[in-house]
């Protein structure tokens, strides 16, 4: 059983830990809104601009002058995987589920035979990943410098990526993020990036016979796919912020109460050990008493 000394040292160690894990969660709090705000902007854009991309796309159809991109090699033996997770842990299962539907997908493309490759972006995720799968790892982003992310990051990210299909290094791209619902539902996603899959509903594709495109539709793709590919990208890094920001408050949230839970649990067992000391010490006097 522990001593007074022992209990009272816990309890404290205790407390301290709730202050931090309640300073993480309003920390995480303010971050989220404007997490949150930049990823609800940027859907609207995002959402438009793959409508206009999927019309344009659809007007070229199956023609052999269609953009690479879009047409694709005309194979998919090698798959390129973009794992997008956070630089930092303490966000309950964030990192994990991500990490979980890429291993799903790689398990089940190794299964069909196809070559697979690892490019992650975010500490977790590489972290994760390495322990099984570190010889199919082709490069990694570090991101943990960057306060704000930009535009420009996703730039770059993307030129990494166009310069590896143009070397003919893979057939097919997929980017893995989480899409940011609420605070305690973030959706683990899979995205095809190339070749590039734009979908149309019927409204858009009856509007794209009403306008004439010039340049032609191909010369406008093949200008339009690349920064196609950094805005997905883009799009996935923001819902991925507004996710771990809101994983890491509900997480820390979680962790506040079970502390609090843990230290009236302690302080009742340290009343209950501090008053079986107390009585004791009165048995010990009253029956020294009595021996007098």
């Amino acid at each position: 059983m522990p001593s007074l000394k022992d209990l009272k040292t816990r309890i404290e160690s205790v407390k301290s830990t709730r202050k931090i894990t309640k300073a993480m969660q309003m920390v995480a709090a303010a971050k989220l809104r404007r997490a949150q705000e930049s990823a609800e902007a940027a859907r609207p854009y995002a959402a438009r601009f793959n409508a206009v991309m999927g019309s344009l796309a659809a007007g070229v159809g199956g023609s052999d002058s269609a953009p690479r991109l879009l047409a694709g090699t005309g194979k998919d033996d090698v798959q390129l995987l973009v794992v997008m997770t956070a630089e930092r842990g303490l966000c309950g299962g964030f990192n994990s589920s991500i990490v979980k539907l890429a291993r799903t997908r790689i398990e089940a493309l190794k299964a069909e035979g196809k070559t697979v490759k690892i490019l992650t972006v975010g500490k977790k995720g590489r972290e994760q990943l390495k322990r099984d799968y570190e010889d199919l790892f082709v490069d990694h982003v570090d991101l943990s410098e960057v306060k704000n992310l930009g535009y420009g990051n996703a730039q770059d990210i993307a030129r990494g990526i166009l310069a590896r299909f143009d070397a003919d290094e893979f057939d097919v791209a997929t980017i893995f993020f989480a899409k940011f619902n609420s605070v305690i539902s973030q959706d683990p996603t899979a995205l095809q990036i190339i070749p590039a899959s734009y979908e149309t509903d019927g409204e858009e594709a009856g509007e794209s016979t009403l306008y004439d495109y010039e340049p032609d539709e191909e010369a406008i793709l093949a200008d339009l796919l690349p920064r196609g590919v950094a805005t997905q990208i883009f799009s996935g890094l923001l819902e991925n912020g507004a996710s771990e920001q809101g994983a890491r408050m509900s997480a820390m949230d979680n962790a506040t109460r079970n502390a609090g839970d843990m230290i009236d649990k302690l302080t009742i067992e340290f009343n209950r050990s501090r008053q079986a000391v107390i009585t004791n010490e009165l048995i010990e006097i009253i029956s020294g008493a009595e021996a007098l």
